[in-house]
């Protein structure tokens, strides 16, 4: 049977209620980075067992987790950083992995680079940039690795400012 992760990052000191519902079906859950604040790590960890970075906006309180960390589900060894800019260089890193989990930019990408997977799940915290709330869930079978991207739908801001608005003139 394959083990079940949800792959979220930058969440930025929101965990949505719609993201932890789906990471309550996960047997782990991978963090790439910048929760903001620790009670976003005690939330994950009392949700499945937790694989988390320290971000660029992880700071003091985050001094003890590490920048990077290699580790493996099943027969899969991911190597998983908040930045791809801080993937080291050398290619023995990388040797052996199979998946490289990173965020910082708030956007969803997938691709395949020399067999090896590197996904970034995007943002499913604050919105941000414009960009799309989305994270993955990702199912580990041995060592084959499927992935799913998973989008979480929100007003457009113009909407959003209009609801504010009219419940204020309720008031």
């Amino acid at each position: 049977m394959a083990t079940k992760i949800g792959v979220i990052s930058d969440t930025h000191g929101l965990l949505r209620p719609e993201v932890t519902a789906v990471l309550k079906t996960c047997d782990c859950i991978i963090h790439g980075g910048d929760m903001n604040k620790p009670e976003i790590v005690a939330q994950l960890e009392g949700i499945a067992p937790l694989y988390v970075v320290r971000g660029n906006n992880d700071k003091e309180w985050a001094e003890n987790l590490p920048v990077h960390m290699i580790f493996q589900i099943e027969d899969c060894r991911f190597f998983l950083v908040h930045n791809k800019k801080d993937v080291p260089k050398e290619p023995e890193t990388l040797s052996g992995i199979d998946a490289v989990i990173f965020g910082h930019s708030h956007k969803y990408a997938e691709e395949s680079i020399d067999g090896r997977l590197w996904l970034n799940p995007g943002s499913c915290g604050k919105r941000r940039f414009n960009q799309e709330i989305t994270f993955a869930i990702m199912n580990v079978d041995g060592k084959e690795i499927q992935v799913e991207k998973m989008v979480i739908a929100v007003e457009p801001a113009a909407q959003v400012q209009t609801a504010k608005r009219e419940n204020k003139k309720q008031s």
